[in-house]
């Protein structure tokens, strides 16, 4: 799994370029399986979980061709529905496997997801809504199973809470139903946005992707035939934001959709933190006059404050003047990774879902391990900013999210190095 060994207390510094989203990259690729010809998805990130989405592909049948960022996929020798292959209870976003192969083929057989362990992550509302578009659904014995002897019937869908993977997943189903789907309670995330305009691209018919309701009207067959290029990650671009502002650097964070951070650079022009926007691009600095301060945040559905920042976030609360609160307001098991913050030095308490921070400590390195993927990379702005050097271990899950991590961090003036198990 390797670690990264890092020499903390150096100021970042220079332009970061933000790749793909991973969260839409890995929902538009199993969409591609709804094409009747190639397509071209472009600005892929080289993350793990990618890699793990088109293994599951070809082993589907489909054809992959992955050059540089750009992944060609030609899903028309895909003849089976049944995708249970160890590899994908792997990643969280297997699911969306289900709702391709089910609008695909009207039966799907998929294993569970796995992923980052957050707490309980149910897909109670993916199965509801799957039932309504007409799908007899089961989920035990470690793979979920849907079949639509019928078709799929639109129908309308209320979702009990906003869920960004049901919201997707019912989607990509609902384009080759019959009729007209209407779902409401709709997560409004951006990669939400971009789904469904790579699906709209391919020849489905979706409408109010962003808002509270989307409408589907069904298509026969999405013709594929395609380049599609996938928005900027917005989690990747807010790690870098806080890793600069933790370390008392200077960092233009490139190629981005500034709007997709509104609720984090909010945060930081409150908490003091020099913030510059521009048409693409974000600057992060220090002010020289005067030092960050404390906040309150609670993690909500876009266009809240993002949950996948939370972690960064509270390392960077750790080292400002003041008492600061965060509640997490999405996942119950987001705080995993307190303890080897208060073993740096933090000063942070959590009672349920709320974290009490007591600010301005001076972090130390350490040995740590990281929990999930923004826990990881939570601890490796921590190491940065601490002095001495830390260890951070179990890097293959920051490995799932951020491409080239280490080294566009080396490229700021970060002093970190992998090393790999095999190498000790």
């Amino acid at each position: 799994m390797g670690k990264f060994v890092i020499y903390g207390e150096k100021p970042l510094k220079g332009n970061v370029s933000i790749g793909g989203s991973k969260n839409a990259v890995v929902a538009i690729l199993p969409a591609a399986l709804l094409a009747e010809n190639p397509c071209t998805i472009d600005n892929v990130p080289d993350v793990s979980d990618v890699h793990i989405i088109i293994d599951i592909l070809r082993k589907l049948g489909a054809i992959c061709e992955w050059k540089n960022d750009s992944v060609t996929i030609d899903a028309r020798p895909v003849n089976t529905y049944v995708a249970t292959d160890n590899n994908i209870g792997a990643l969280r976003g297997s699911y969306y496997f289900v709702g391709a192969l089910l609008g695909r083929f009207g039966r799907a057989e998929v294993s569970l997801p796995g992923g980052c362990n957050l707490g309980a992550r149910p897909i109670d509302q993916h199965l509801k809504g799957f039932k309504q578009l007409g799908a007899d659904t089961t989920a035990d014995y470690g793979k979920v199973v849907a079949n639509a002897p019928d078709g799929l019937m639109g129908n309308k869908i209320f979702f009990d809470v906003v869920s960004v993977g049901a919201t997707i997943n019912v989607m990509i189903a609902a384009c080759t139903a019959e009729g007209l789907t209407q779902i409401e309670n709709c997560a409004k995330e951006p990669h939400v946005v971009d789904v469904a305009n790579f699906l709209n691209a391919m020849g489905a018919n979706i409408k109010g992707a962003g808002t509270d309701v989307i409408k589907i009207r069904g298509v026969r067959a999405l013709k594929g035939g395609i380049r599609y290029t996938v928005i900027p990650d917005q989690i990747e671009a807010g790690t870098f934001m806080i890793a600069a502002a933790a370390t008392g650097g200077e960092v233009t964070v490139c190629n981005i959709i500034p709007r997709h951070l509104d609720s984090l650079t909010a945060k930081l022009k409150e908490m003091n933190v020099g913030v510059e926007t521009e048409e693409d691009n974000i600057k992060i600095y220090s002010k020289d006059d005067s030092r960050m301060c404390a906040t309150k945040i609670k993690t909500m559905p876009y266009p809240g404050f993002p949950t996948d920042l939370q972690p960064q976030m509270t390392t960077l609360l750790s080292l400002v003047d003041g008492e600061s609160t965060i509640t997490e307001g999405v996942w119950e098991s987001r705080f995993q990774y307190v303890d080897d913050l208060n073993r740096m030095g933090a000063s942070i308490n959590v009672n349920n879902k709320v974290a009490m921070i007591s600010g301005n400590r001076k972090l130390r390195g350490a040995t740590v391990r990281c929990p999930d993927l923004r826990a990881g990379a939570a601890l490796v702005i921590a190491a940065l900013a601490s002095e001495g050097r830390s260890e951070v271990y179990d890097i293959n899950y920051i490995d799932r999210g951020y491409a080239d991590f280490e080294k566009k961090l080396r490229n700021l003036g970060a002093d970190i190095t992998r090393v790999d198990d095999r190498a000790e």
